[in-house]
């Protein structure tokens, strides 16, 4: 399952994000990993989640990217829950469409049933055909 915490840059989405990560880790039945890019929250997060730096790999595009994240799920079979702070910057898709890593975090999630919870940069109504029903909180 993915899900979308939207709006434009300075709006608040990296605090709903840390709150949200925060409150699972809580009940989470699973590991839980965040995703930035930076280690700049890293005092924000519960010990429990790991953080990684997107930043310290080489990822030249999206499809890269979503090698980097089947790495992560290839090693670690109790993921529950993967956070993505700066989604556009860290996939390297600022100024692209979406849609189709969307439905690539999407097909990941359902078939090793984990939830990808994305901080997106855009408004909603710039978001893309299909994307409207995963969105979770709008700023």
């Amino acid at each position: 399952m993915v899900q979308l915490i939207v709006g434009k840059k300075g709006k608040g989405k990296t605090k709903q994000l840390l709150d949200k990560v925060n409150t699972e880790v809580k009940t989470a039945n699973g590991n839980i990993v965040y995703i930035d890019k930076s280690t700049k929250h890293m005092f924000e997060l519960n010990n429990k989640v790991r953080l990684i730096s997107a930043t310290d790999y080489p990822l030249k595009n999206s499809d890269e990217f979503i090698g980097f994240i089947c790495g992560i799920v290839s090693q670690d079979h109790d993921l529950a829950s993967v956070y993505l702070d700066s989604f556009l910057k860290v996939a390297k898709l600022e100024g692209e469409d979406i849609t189709d890593c969307v439905e690539q975090l999407e097909g990941i999630g359902k078939q090793y049933n984990i939830t990808f919870v994305l901080s997106v940069s855009m408004d909603k109504e710039e978001l893309p055909e299909g994307m409207q029903d995963k969105i979770i909180v709008a700023l």
